[in-house]
């Protein structure tokens, strides 16, 4: 019993901010890893930032310096600040957490359905 929300998405344009948040919710011991995908239109899905729960970071080469994650703890919540928005950041953007339901268990990766992200020029 996990869900995972994403919220934040929106229309900005070129040059503007957004900041998603993802918030983790249900019956689980632990959160290994947060973090955002996205799915632009004829493209894969790919990754644009991960955050562990011990601190480390990793974000896709085209949006460092622009975007960065980060985690509340205590409400299970990731965020992913975007600033300096491109258009070719337009896609879907979804969040996911790797949740261990039990101590020594494995962890396993769930998804919320994801924002749609546009940035006009």
């Amino acid at each position: 019993q996990v869900q995972v929300v994403e919220s934040g998405g929106g229309l900005v344009q070129a040059g503007g901010s957004l900041r998603l948040s993802c918030a983790a919710s249900g019956n689980f011991f632990t959160i290994n890893v947060m973090g955002w995908y996205r799915q632009a239109p004829g493209m894969q899905r790919e990754l644009v930032a991960q955050l562990t729960n011990g601190g480390t970071t990793n974000y896709k080469d085209s949006v460092k310096g622009r975007f960065t994650i980060s985690r509340d703890n205590a409400e299970n919540t990731v965020y992913l600040q975007m600033n300096s928005l491109k258009p070719e950041d337009t896609a879907v953007y979804y969040c996911h957490a790797d949740l261990q339901t039990r101590g020594g268990g494995p962890s396993y990766r769930h998804w919320g359905r994801g924002t749609q992200v546009t940035v006009s020029s």
